[in-house]
Order: C-alpha cells, then structure tokens, then sequence
C-alpha cells in the first residue's frame, strides 16, 4: 500500500512538477486510502513503542526529553525538502510517542488523564478527516444535533429539566470560566437591570464577589479575573480541614458582607482533586436562593459518580446547582478534551448569542439554518461530541457503572496495601479513586517525598502526582498522588506500583544516610 501510494502520489519529491499539493483532501477517496496507509504505519509504530518501553515513561527526566527533542527537531518546521509525506510521519509518530507517557500504562498514576477507550480514539480519527464544526450550520449540520443530544442527556443525568442548556467546552477550566460569566451575568441583571456583557461594570456602585474556600480549583481564580470582577473580589468562606464548603460557614458569611459588595457566585466542590470530597450542594443552594446568588457546581472530576448507582448517592443534591462543569476526559474515557458545562436555565446563555454577525441572520435562522456559537466562549469548536456520543453508546449504562465502580474499587485496594505499610502513611481513605499517600521516616519527609517522586518518574517507573494535606495543628505536609482512571489495571499491576515506591524510597533513603 505504501509504496503503491508514493508511487501514485510523488513524482518529484515532495511536490509534483508543477508544485501542486500532493497530498489530497484526507475525505477524499484517494485521501482516505492515504489516510488507511497513514494508519497502519500510525498503529505498527505505536506497537513498537509500546513494547520496547519498560514503564508508563521513557527514563530519562527532563533533560532526555530535551536532548531527544533537540535531536529530533533540530531542521526547520518548514524544510526546503521535506522528503516523502508517509517517512515524516512515521519519524513523527516514533519520536512523539517514544517520549509521550503511557497513560494505559497501570504505573501513569500521576493525573487526570484516562486511557480513552478504543471507540474514543477511533471516533477522534473520523472526527479529524470530517473536520466539522459548531459555530455554523454549513460548518457541521448533524454535529450541532450531536451535540444537542448529548448535551440534553447529561442535563437528564444531572437531574436537569427540560429548560436545562449548555455547550461541550475545551475542559474544566473554561467550563468554570462560562459558570462565573454566566453567574455575573444573570445575577447584576436581576438585581440591578444591568447588562454586564454590553454595559460593563464601570458605574455599577457595588463590588461583585464571588465566595469560595481555599480549596476551590485555580481555575476559578483565573475565571473571576477574566471576566473583569479581579481576583481580589474573591471572598474565601471558612472551610474544615478538607475544604469542604458547610452551609452555616456561607449563611454567616454572607450575612457579614461589606455594603458595597454584592455577591454574584458561590463555588461548589463535587470531587475535589486530591480527596474527592463532595460539598452539600442541596444544603448549599438553600442557602444561595435565599441570597440571590448563583450556586455552581465544579464536578469536573466527581461528575464521574453519576454514572454509578453505588457512588451517586455521594453526589446527590447537583441537581441543586444553578451550573455544572463536568469532565468527560476523566471519568468518561475519551480523550481530551471532553468538558461539559450545564445550566438549569438555558436562557442564561442568551448573551452570547446578541452579537449580530453573518452567522445568525433571521431568516435563516427561521428557516433552520443556526449555528452553535452563540453557546459558546468559542466560534470555531470541534465535534467532540461524536467522540462523547459514540463512547457512551458503546459503553451503556452498566459498562460506564463498571468502569467507574472499578477504578474506585482499585483506589479501596491501593489504599489497604498503603495502610499495611509500615513505612507509608495514607492521608485518608479514598472516595472517589485518588490516593494520597506519604513515605515517612527521612529527616525532612516534604524533601523526602519530592525527592522520591522525582527519580520514580526519571528512571521512568511510575508517574504521580503530588499535593499538600492541611492538617488540624496548621501544617500541610507534602503527599504524593495516586490517580486511578484505568479500570483495566490489575491488582497485581497496582502491587508493583506500591513495591517499586518502596524500593526506591529504600535506595533514597539508604544514600541519604551519611548525611545524616
């Protein structure tokens, strides 16, 4: 097939005669017999890798990847003869996935990044040569209707009625982004008649704050800041030991604000990163109705227990939640990105859509011819939708419960092996499938552990992540982060991850001894 191609496809090198492009539209039929050829030498190169890698990483650290990367990169990024399309590829494809991680590997435990499922990565490629898009309809006509119905699915799934609305997003954080600008929006309007979006804040005679716990994920800082209210009109609300956000905590803070704040937006934590933790949002949104303020819900990661009858009761009141971010690239196996973001009332979103452009005229729209842009802080987004649809199809209901209840079960494993270890201490048990855990003994154990994580992920073992653990007494001492997301991994694959942290905690330790 290759060399029927080059034969096809080159007569000159690179470029034909007379310069013309020899590579064809990739939906073509001769560019999808390209693209079939391209595959194949995509897949054998992948499997190759694959089994000459020993772990989750290439070792090396850092520096191995820069040298291999200034090796590999080292000619222009457009050469004055590039040579045969399928060659580049192929030494694209090897020196890219030679040092990208492995996240099916059972030792990549370090972040939010699952394994997709091979549906997912297989619908990535159909949505790479159809190249559709939502901001028009010309642009993607059934992927706007793709995306509609899942969107109206997973309002279904939050516990969303018919008024509900949203958009697929880039991810969690621009989910959080559109939830604060939709809060600041909705909120300065009904108490005010301000229209932010077109009028700005400049003459408002109030300061808009948003309230939130020290815990709240960066992304929220980053949200109130772009949306023009300044980072500063963040009101951190006390929280215990977890951050968990309690009902009493924000009526109380609430009731003591400044007179010339008005608050827009209460943050809700469903799945916090590094313990799960899980606010009330029920409780929560008592609270925030009676104060007029908009109440979101960042279930970027716990959103995953809703597709599990065992674990949603641990989620139970997101229906609650004026807005819900959630992540389909974490728990939901597609590859990202796959970020959600929902509203229980789909007007809420109308400004986005008041901009007058070419893409929303009347009469087509009256005729049927809408784009998407108007739910959305992009124009031109991905059918990532396809991807979304497609997995879920495949997975049903009781395979998504499974492959969720799996990696929560693996996380109960890891944490019984870490407690039985006399040398490592678990932060606490697991609730949804992270695992903090920390090597004790060393002289200055923050060091220590950073340390440890350092030459587990440079000798290319295993991949975590780390966090600090607030404590009681003030202190929060460093932990390293177990991310399980692939519910494929065994057991006894998890056992090696836990063994090789401990042996190379052991050599860490042992060549740490003279300096004592």
């Amino acid at each position: 097939m290759q060399e029927s191609l080059r034969a096809s496809t080159v007569t000159s090198g690179p470029l034909g005669d007379h310069g013309e492009s020899v590579l064809p539209p990739a939906g073509s039929i001769a560019g999808l017999d390209y693209v079939q050829a391209l595959t194949a030498v995509a897949l054998d190169t992948l499997r190759e890798v694959s089994l000459n890698r020993p772990g989750p990483v290439t070792p090396g650290g850092p520096a191995a990847v820069r040298e291999a990367a200034g090796r590999a990169l080292a000619g222009p990024l457009l050469p004055a003869d590039p040579g045969y399309p399928m060659d580049t590829f192929r030494r694209f494809v090897r020196d890219y996935a030679t040092w990208s991680v492995d996240v099916s590997h059972p030792s990549a435990v370090a972040r939010m990044q699952c394994p997709p499922t091979p549906v997912a990565a297989a619908a990535e490629l159909v949505m790479g040569i159809l190249n559709q898009s939502l901001h028009a309809w010309e642009s993607g006509p059934y992927a706007l209707e793709l995306e509609r119905y899942v969107i109206r699915e997973l309002g279904e799934l939050v516990g969303y009625g018919p008024d509900a609305g949203g958009t697929i997003s880039a991810g969690g954080s621009i989910s959080n982004l559109m939830a604060v600008l939709a809060a600041r929006d909705r909120v300065l309007y009904e108490r005010f008649g301000r229209n932010p979006f077109a009028e700005g804040l400049t003459g408002l005679g109030k300061r808009p704050v948003v309230l939130a716990t020290d815990a709240t994920h960066f992304s929220i800082g980053r949200a109130v800041g772009l949306v023009g209210l300044g980072t500063d009109m963040i009101v951190r609300v006390p929280s215990d030991d977890l951050g968990r956000l309690f009902p009493e905590q924000l009526e109380q803070t609430l009731a003591t604000l400044p007179e010339d704040t008005v608050p827009v937006a209460v943050i809700a934590c469903v799945g916090s990163t590094d313990q799960g933790w899980v606010d009330d949002v029920a409780a929560l949104a008592e609270v925030t109705r009676r104060h007029g303020v908009w109440l979101h819900a960042d279930a970027a990661y716990g959103g995953g227990a809703l597709f599990s009858p065992r674990l949603r009761p641990r989620v139970a009141g997101i229906e609650q939640a004026d807005s819900v971010t959630l992540d389909l690239h974490k728990f939901g196996w597609t590859a990202a990105t796959s970020g959600i973001f929902l509203v229980r009332d789909a007007s809420v979103m109308e400004p986005l859509a008041q901009q007058t452009t070419t893409l929303n005229a009347d009469d087509d729209a009256e005729a049927g011819f809408i784009g998407l842009y108007g739910s959305s802080v992009q124009a031109t987004r991905r059918a990532e939708a396809f991807k979304i649809a497609v997995t879920m199809n495949a997975l049903g209901r009781d395979g998504m419960a499974a492959m969720v209840d799996g990696c929560h079960d693996l996380a109960c494993y890891a944490a019984d092996r870490v407690e039985a270890e006399p040398k490592l201490e678990l932060a606490a048990r697991p609730s949804l499938s992270t695992v903090l855990l920390r090597y004790h003994g060393a002289d200055d154990p923050d060091a220590f552990n950073g340390e440890l994580r350092r030459r587990l992920m440079t000798e290319g073992k295993v991949l975590m992540a780390r966090t600090r653990v607030r404590r009681p007494d003030g202190s929060s001492p460093v932990f390293l982060k177990l991310m399980l997301l692939n519910p494929a991994t065994t057991t006894a694959e998890l056992d090696r991850v836990v063994d090789d942290i401990l042996t190379t905690a052991a050599d860490l330790d042992r060549s740490a001894q003279p300096n004592r």
